[in-house]
């Protein structure tokens, strides 16, 4: 593909900016060479190292040596992992160290450590990439006191005159003192204005201004009669330190609205580890930035120049009343916080908050990503990292970047029930991937990008009782989302000679010492299979959706990305599900794309995009500017429907009200469109599934799938690669229950291609017949399935195992049953005359592998399938003494036909049970404890073991 840049215009009105001319670059990336036809399922059966799953490897305190790093890279090797990201984080609380000493971060030793893991990774065909600093945000103790992030923050004292109010800067610091996540010890306080003003408020004009006694110790303030509130704004500087930083990148966190100092920093990291290594181009594959939690970072020297430059007034006389009281990352805890105001007031404020959030958002765009995106390329490494957070335009800072990344989580799986739930009301529950993975994939369909990476079932929560069967699930969720490359959060650094479990920072404890690693191997071919594929691919999307992200931003601030603490319509990402599950597919759009796109022929085009389809979502601030570009879209066939409400109001605080004139002028002639500017009521039940099928039949909303039955836990995509091969992925997110629906493909999918069903696990391939186009699709729970359409006609038919059949034979009793206890060694065997849950015997607290053993004589008729019904666990099957194979998810059927024999045979099943149980025991082991039982993480027991019925058909 050719290299192509589009630039986002800039929008203007009297020369004040409202949005910033700094180009967001909209670059086509050369890919890389692209498989077609047989070199496809080559790699498909056969995968290279590049597409199976990296990890997210811990260099846990900086504690390394070299031959545990070699033996480290070996492991993961083995168990089909393909690269690492290279990630020095401080030393786990709960850690034994053994007396190892940390390397200092940029340190020769440390850089020596760089060069084995380079060296060995090259000789095992792994791959390297390596994040800026350690731990998050990036920071480190040799910043200078200039170059440190700042805050600034709001007190507001309630007071009833008359009376005289006594106070301090001692207090007033004390209040205000940000509540975050590592405190800078060096922080320093400075009062940047002091106001009086009444309770309620209706303008600035009530403003008693008190700021020329910002510099007295002590503060005295005549409160005239009635109800009052004091402001003090606050700026502190220094004010927090890296989140987890190994030595050497621990100390303040840096500016990143400060462009000096941003490509000081970066510069002083490539250019210090390569005058050791030589250009890190032929070690790495790309630098890595880990969420942007800049813990409510919000200000920098010339914020207020740069304001009023942009914006066309001053943001000093607002800014107290725009904030509220915040917490952790910066997120509100208070939105109340501070003087009432009238409903006019409380408008202006809005119009003002949004002016700050843009200007921030701009500022961290052009200070910090253009000057990362632009250092990676002076290394000639490409750059990959979660470009969100709080500040950050949340779709627009993934675009340029090579890799953009997102995250999804195993942590919400006792607390939003993950494969068990999956709930209109919050947009969490059952949900693996965060609310912002559909952000950042958008923001790679609309550049072009193929690889989407995520940051995968991050796990701080249930370390011990992660199963793959859980992974998987969450996973398969994630691709949903557009993610198609895996980081598994996380391999924790750990000599073997570390006391069990070894040092644990997070992660679902991916280690040797997990009783299912051996095992581990079978998800990571799973998904480095469907990753072979989808990064060969573009998926397709022409539905496009604009979220009420503005309006979020005036009304209640930046929220704390991928995690916001609420959302000012909370259903918004329930709505490109909707589509998904009935067969259709949506990327989000923003402002600022919609005004760079072009519109043609009733489409909005945005470098390879073409959107026909538009949803506002509940919006109601806009730019007029975007609904003259929206008018032209509509006029020439284009559809869009307003969920709710119309747009009726413009952003920002300048000429705000010829602005609302324009508004509502643009929305009252697209209204003369009456069957393409559509007002549509959300529905009343939070029945989003069917409300939108309804929809979709009643005004025939595109969509290349038509499924007679959808279900909330199905999902699927669809991809096209370079030589039109059509790529349908499923997946039921259920882990308990099937499902089955009639499935119609378009006749664009079918016509002149056959259809074939790619086996994700031991990478085979089978014919399927169509019928009028359509399938009968049958998912197990947690199952996924691959179709792919293409030219080649022969091949073997698609025989699907059946989940049961004739002459069923129940196998409920007689089983003898040995328990292997991975951790102490012992062995036990007990008769079962009935299959029963672990948890609700006498080996709840249980960790190993179990033994069932069962003889049966089929005599005259053979069976040929063993079902094992439920299994808590992975389940590998003998018959007879000969391995039948693994399953670690779903339905466990087996094919036995090759393995029964007439006569007596003995059926072993043998099942690999989770950890939780057993560490909640170990009261003296702090990790275990740690995880299991303190504080929020105290676990349930859960469920292990042959639950049944196993039944021979």
């Amino acid at each position: 593909m050719k290299r192509r840049t589009f630039l986002l215009q800039g929008i203007s009105t009297a020369g004040i900016l409202l949005y910033s001319t700094h180009s967001f670059s909209n670059i086509f990336l050369p890919f890389d060479k692209q498989e077609k036809g047989d070199n496809l399922y080559a790699q498909f059966k056969d995968v290279p190292d590049k597409y199976r799953p990296y990890v997210r490897w811990w260099w846990n305190g900086d504690k390394i040596e070299a031959q545990e790093l070699i033996r480290e890279l070996h492991l993961l090797k083995e168990a089909g992992i393909g690269g690492v990201e290279i990630n020095p984080i401080s030393f786990p609380t709960t850690g034994d160290d053994l007396g190892k000493k940390s390397l200092t971060w940029l340190s020769d030793k440390w850089i020596d450590m760089l060069q084995v893991t380079f060296a060995e990774a090259k000789k095992l065909n792994m791959t390297c990439d390596l994040i800026v600093g350690s731990g998050w945000p990036f920071g480190s103790e040799t910043l200078k006191v200039e170059e440190r992030a700042q805050v600034v923050i709001i007190d507001a004292m309630k007071l009833e005159g008359p009376t005289v109010y006594e106070t301090s800067q001692f207090n007033l610091f004390n209040n205000v003192d940000p509540d975050i996540t590592v405190h800078n010890p060096s922080r320093t306080f400075e009062i940047l204005s002091l106001k009086l003003v009444p309770d309620p408020m209706s303008g600035l004009d009530q403003v008693i201004e008190l700021s020329d006694k910002r510099k007295d110790e002590i503060i005295r303030v005549e409160v005239p009669a009635g109800k009052h509130v004091f402001y003090a704004l606050i700026r502190v500087n220094s004010f927090a330190s890296v989140i987890n930083g190994a030595p050497g990148a621990a100390g303040p966190i840096l500016n990143h609205m400060d462009k000096v100092a941003v490509r000081k920093y970066l510069d002083h990291m490539s250019d210090t580890i390569q005058k050791k290594t030589g250009p890190l181009s032929n070690h790495l594959r790309a630098f890595f930035t880990d969420s942007m939690e800049l813990e409510g970072c919000n200000w920098t020297g010339d914020l207020t120049e740069e304001f009023k430059k942009r914006r066309g007034y001053d943001i000093m006389p607002y800014l107290p009343f725009t904030m509220f009281k915040v917490g952790r990352l910066g997120g509100v805890i208070d939105d109340h916080y501070g003087a009432n105001k009238t409903d006019e007031f409380a408008e202006e404020i809005k119009r003002v908050r949004f002016d700050f959030e843009l200007t921030k958002a701009e500022l961290l765009r052009e200070r910090f990503t253009k000057t990362y995106l632009q250092w990676c390329k002076d290394q000639n490494v490409k750059s990959r990292a979660q470009a969100y957070g709080r500040g950050f335009f949340p779709l627009e800072s993934s675009i340029g970047y090579d890799i953009p990344e997102g995250e999804s989580w195993t942590t919400n799986w006792l607390k939003h029930r993950i494969g068990e739930e999956m709930s209109d009301e919050d947009y969490r529950r059952g949900r693996g991937y965060t609310m912002i993975n559909k952000f950042v994939s958008s923001a790679a369909h609309l550049t072009g990008k193929r690889i989407v990476s995520c940051e995968e079932m991050t796990n701080t929560y249930m370390v011990f009782n992660t199963t793959l069967e859980l992974l998987k699930i969450g996973s398969d969720q994630s691709i949903m989302s557009g993610v198609t490359h895996s980081i598994w959060h996380g391999f924790n650094y750990s000599p073997p000679e570390a006391p069990f479990p070894g040092w644990v920072q997070y992660g679902s404890y991916y280690n040797e010492n997990n009783n299912w690693w051996p095992y581990f191997k079978y998800l990571n071919n799973y998904k480095a299979r469907i990753s072979s594929q989808l990064q060969n691919a573009d998926m397709f999307t022409n539905i496009a959706i604009l979220p009420a992200t503005y309006d979020m931003w005036g009304e209640m601030g930046v929220q704390t990305d991928p995690f916001p603490e609420k959302l000012n319509i909370p259903y918004t990402s329930i709505i490109w599900e909707s589509i998904n599950k009935n067969g259709g597919a949506a990327d989000y759009t923003t402002e600022i794309i919609i005004n760079s796109s072009e519109v043609k022929h009733g489409q909005l085009c945005y470098g390879p995009r073409k959107y026909g389809t538009l949803f506002l979502v509940e919006v109601t601030s806009v730019n007029p500017e975007t609904l003259a570009k929206l008018y032209d879209f509509v006029s020439t066939g284009g559809r869009i429907f307003c969920i709710e409400k119309y747009p009726e109001k413009s952003l920002g605080l300048f000429n705000n009200k010829d602005r609302d004139k324009e508004v509502q002028t643009w929305i009252a002639k697209l209204q003369t469109f009456s069957d393409r500017f559509i007002l549509i009521r959300k529905p009343q039940d939070n029945g989003f599934l069917e409300w939108y099928k309804k929809l979709m039949d009643q005004y025939n909303i595109p969509h290349y799938l038509k499924i007679e039955n959808p279900h909330r836990f199905v999902m699927q995509n669809r991809y096209q690669s370079d030589d039109k091969n059509e790529i349908i992925f499923f997946a039921n997110a259920h882990m308990h229950n099937g499902h089955k629906t009639k499935v119609t493909f378009a006749k664009e999918i079918v016509n002149g291609r056959y259809g074939w069903v790619w086996n994700t696990e031991n990478g085979e391939r089978s014919r399927i017949d169509l019928k009028e186009g359509s399938i009968d699709l049958d998912l197990g729970p947690a199952e996924s399935r691959m179709i792919i359409f293409n030219k080649e006609k022969r091949g073997k038919k698609w025989n699907p195992i059946p989940i049961e059949g004739l002459k069923s034979k129940t196998l409920n009793s007689g089983w003898e049953v040995e328990l292997h206890h991975s951790r102490e060694g012992w062995v036990k065997k007990i008769h079962m005359d009935e299959l029963k849950d672990l948890k609700n015997t006498e080996f709840v607290n249980f960790t190993g592998t179990v033994i069932y053993r069962h003889k049966t004589d089929p005599n005259e008729n053979i069976p040929t399938f063993l079902n094992l019904g439920k299994v808590w666990g992975v389940s590998e099957v003998f018959v007879n003494g000969k391995n039948c194979g693994v399953k670690w998810y779903g339905y466990r059927i087996y094919n036995v036909a090759d393995y029964l024999q007439k006569g007596p045979n003995e059926i072993e099943i043998r099942v690999t049970t989770t950890m939780g149980n057993y560490m909640k025991t170990l009261k003296d082991n702090k990790t275990a404890q740690k995880y299991t039982v303190d504080r929020t993480n105290n676990q349930p027991i859960q469920s292990m073991g042959l639950l049944g019925p196993v039944t021979l058909y």
